[in-house]
């Protein structure tokens, strides 16, 4: 429990997971567009994620698409919603960069 709390301090993290919320697939590259992270410094966070079980990947060509894990137990999906409506609560959540 407590990587899976550190895991969700943690401000890109929280913040991929709010984009994640919204039931969709995401690659890195929106991520990183929206986060303003660089590449290796999203994986890494990305890679945490799913390491504490809270997100699930899909290989997609050269692409790796990113989802809140499906089968979260009941207490960790209650456990993100409520950090999730939180963080939506306090801080919006950024804007997509115009390209």
């Amino acid at each position: 429990m407590i990587s899976i709390l550190s895991a969700l301090a943690e401000p890109t993290r929280l913040g991929a997971l709010r984009i994640l919320a919204d039931g969709g697939e995401h690659c890195v590259c929106e991520l990183m567009d929206k986060l303003g992270a660089s590449q290796s410094r999203m994986s890494r966070h990305m890679s945490l994620l799913k390491t504490n079980g809270l997100v699930v990947d899909r290989r997609d060509a050269q692409w790796v698409r990113y989802t809140i894990n499906p089968d979260l137990p009941d207490h960790l999906r209650g456990l993100i919603d409520a950090v999730l409506a939180a963080a939506d609560a306090e801080i919006p959540l950024p804007k997509r960069k115009a390209a």
